[in-house]
């Protein structure tokens, strides 16, 4: 079966979505299937063709004002006149998705989401309004809707009007295997250890655990990845005075970055725009106790012991009694959650989805 992934970005850009579609486009090349990835590069840094562990790489030039939207109609063009038995589209919130619904003639269309509801910043969310009418038609044109989480699922159905019986939901997955293994280290005379991973963009709430550091002692914050939001945060480290207790981190290799989810004291994820949260489910699995925002999937993870959950405003105070309250409890015991599943099962799951007829 040839198989067409369309995406905003592919990997080495990191997040969410390029996670998802790298480690299943992988793995779906090891089960005989022919994958090509279509995505955009703003750049033009990237090389437009290659190959990368099996999996043939197209990408086209797009406008992404703020590293959003990646308008590339050449998707559509590309797609019309290819020979592909299934598209499988991703992310709600970027164009792509549109020109491969758009585009769809005989060949079977799946659609991943990702669906949050709403844009990033203000002038995003206005746009998300007129967008709608637009946005609704990739959910019409697709044969089976995918979603990654029971909050994801329950807006698309509110939103979008798509019947139950097209949605189905097939979580993210992990390299489980990878964590079997991990343990903590941690160096001496280093006191508490904060982390955040992610991409760098003022929804993600990082600036507000860069505001926590003037109230804690003998602690550090570690921040990896990139993205838009970078400046305002190292700026904000300056006012603050506390740009000697963060360390930044980006392009770290896979091993590198479990190491600093195993030995770090806590996780932060303060975004309430999430269809998921990969990155609470590495922290969780790797022992590491988060505290996340309330109001989108990362819901699903709170337990009040492991993962703490806090509502708006995120102030100091709010993110201070967490941490006392994760330091009260216990994390031996081993985490269990029905949510988070290997990458070889989320690809299982999805071949049954191709292979089965409409």
């Amino acid at each position: 079966m040839k198989v067409a992934q369309v995406c905003p970005r592919y990997y080495p850009e990191i997040g969410g979505v390029e996670t998802h579609v790298q480690e299943i486009s992988e793995r779906l090349v090891k089960n005989g299937f022919e994958v090509e990835v279509i995505c955009t590069d703003p750049t033009l840094r990237m090389p437009k063709h290659e190959i990368i562990n099996g999996v043939k790489v197209t990408r086209f030039w797009s406008i992404a004002p703020a590293d959003a939207y990646y308008f590339a109609p050449q998707i559509y063009y590309y797609l019309k006149n290819g020979d592909f038995d299934l598209v499988h589209a991703h992310s709600y919130h970027a164009l792509p998705a549109l020109f491969a619904a758009l585009a769809k003639k005989r060949d079977r269309l799946v659609f991943t989401p990702h669906y949050h509801r709403r844009g990033h910043t203000f002038i995003r969310n206005l746009l998300h309004k007129p967008y709608k009418i637009l946005g609704s038609k990739i959910f019409e044109k697709a044969d089976k809707v995918i979603c990654v989480s029971e909050y994801e699922k329950s807006m698309v159905v509110q939103d979008f009007c798509v019947p139950m019986e097209k949605i189905i939901k097939i979580p993210n997955g992990l390299n489980l295997d990878e964590f079997k293994d991990l343990r903590r280290k941690k160096e001496r005379n280093i006191g508490k250890t904060l982390l955040y991973v992610g991409r760098l963009e003022e929804y993600k709430g990082i600036q507000h655990i860069i505001r926590l550091l003037p109230h804690l002692r003998n602690t550090r914050l570690e921040i990896i990845g990139k993205g838009p939001y970078e400046n305002e945060l190292h700026n904000l480290a300056r006012e603050l005075s506390v740009s000697d207790f963060i360390e930044w981190h980006i392009n770290l290799a896979r091993d590198e970055l479990l190491q600093h989810y195993a030995s770090s004291d806590v996780f932060f994820m303060l975004s309430t725009m999430e269809a998921y949260g990969i990155t609470v489910a590495e922290a969780l699995l790797a022992g590491t106790p988060c505290i996340v925002a309330k109001g989108s999937a990362l819901d699903e993870f709170v337990d009040g012991e492991r993962c703490i959950g806090i509502e708006k405003p995120f102030t100091s105070d709010k993110l201070l009694k967490a941490i006392v309250q994760l330091e009260s409890c216990s994390f031996e015991k081993e985490m269990k959650n029905p949510q988070v599943l290997d990458w070889n099962d989320v690809t299982e799951k999805l071949i049954e989805v191709y292979r089965d007829k409409p």
